[in-house]
């Protein structure tokens, strides 16, 4: 009569344990459980992201040019703090590279659109020109990818696709985030944003 009872809990467990694998994530924040063991189309969307702005915005746009070749090298915007980082072999041949800064959000157009790497290529960007500044990190960061062309950066953004990102805080209190780093492995419009 045990066993029958300790068989029966056993399976009411790995039935519970089966439909919760099956629910989606909270992606804003993946350690919070669902309401309930199905996803509704808010637990798919993932979440509402908006554009970091500059601290204070630029001038204009600003583009920076420079040919990396297949043994790799760096560009850099020292006015907003960004630089990439092009290992050896990701490129296969010269390739001219453009980075045009927006001038209100931490957004840039990467050229050429399209252009696929060999090798993950890496994204740094210092947060101390941005509107976090020297701030507690109210909500996550998210490096995403958005469409190049016609997207109002001012409101809540259609993220293409979100990358895997990494905020690096002070050492000391208070901890306030300094910088942003992903890797990429092709060229179109990226931004940061938080939700």
């Amino acid at each position: 009569m045990l066993r029958l009872r300790l068989f029966r809990s056993f399976g009411s467990l790995v039935g519970a344990l089966l439909i919760a694998s099956c629910a989606a994530p909270d992606l804003a924040n993946p350690t919070a459980p669902l309401a309930s063991g199905i996803p509704t189309a808010a637990d798919l969307s993932g979440p509402s992201l908006r554009a970091v702005s500059w601290k204070e915005p630029l001038a204009g746009p600003v583009v920076v040019s420079k040919t990396i070749n297949e043994f790799g090298g760096t560009i850099s915007i020292p006015q907003t703090g960004l630089t990439i980082d092009f290992p050896a072999g990701a490129v296969s041949s010269a390739v001219t590279v453009t980075v045009t800064a927006d001038a209100r959000y931490v957004a840039y157009k990467m050229e050429p659109a399209g252009t696929q790497f060999g090798k993950d290529v890496r994204v740094t960007q210092a947060l101390s020109a941005t509107s976090l500044s020297s701030l507690p990190l109210g909500s996550s960061l998210y490096a995403a990818y958005i469409a190049d062309d016609g997207v109002d950066l001012s409101g809540i953004l259609p993220v293409l696709e979100i990358l895997p990102s990494n905020t690096v805080f002070s050492l000391l209190p208070p901890l306030v985030p300094q910088v942003e780093v992903w890797s990429i492995r092709h060229f179109s419009r990226y931004i940061l944003a938080s939700g």
